[in-house]
């Protein structure tokens, strides 16, 4: 349930980021984009602790939730989380840059437009 909502969240977060773009500033759309990320980000964080309290019972049903192995894979799958954690936001970022770049470039282009025409 809680995952449900986490994910129905980020989808009206997002589909309203969508829509806030077509007249918005670009102030407005990094906001919109950082509400988004940080929802997504939730999100999966509660799907990867959902996978770590998986793994977790599955060792105790097979009774082996004290051994050497079962806490190795453990921590192995929380390092992977982590790690998938870091990556997505470094990718947002780098998504982010990349289009506020192409905006100071699409301006850059219209503002020699029109010192060109006057």
């Amino acid at each position: 349930m809680k995952k449900t909502i986490i994910a129905l969240s980020t989808i009206l977060m997002a589909s309203s980021a969508f829509a806030a773009t077509t007249h918005a500033t670009d102030e407005t759309v990094a906001n919109a984009q950082a509400g988004a990320n940080t929802a997504k980000e939730k999100l999966h964080q509660a799907q990867n602790e959902g996978k770590e309290q998986q793994l977790k019972a599955k060792h105790a049903a097979e009774g082996k939730s004290d051994s050497m192995t079962s806490k190795a894979s453990e921590g192995t799958q929380k390092a992977w989380n982590k790690t998938k954690e870091g990556s997505e936001k470094g990718w947002d970022a780098t998504k982010e840059g990349t289009q506020k770049g192409w905006n100071k470039t699409k301006e850059g282009a219209s503002d020699l437009k029109k010192k060109v025409t006057e």
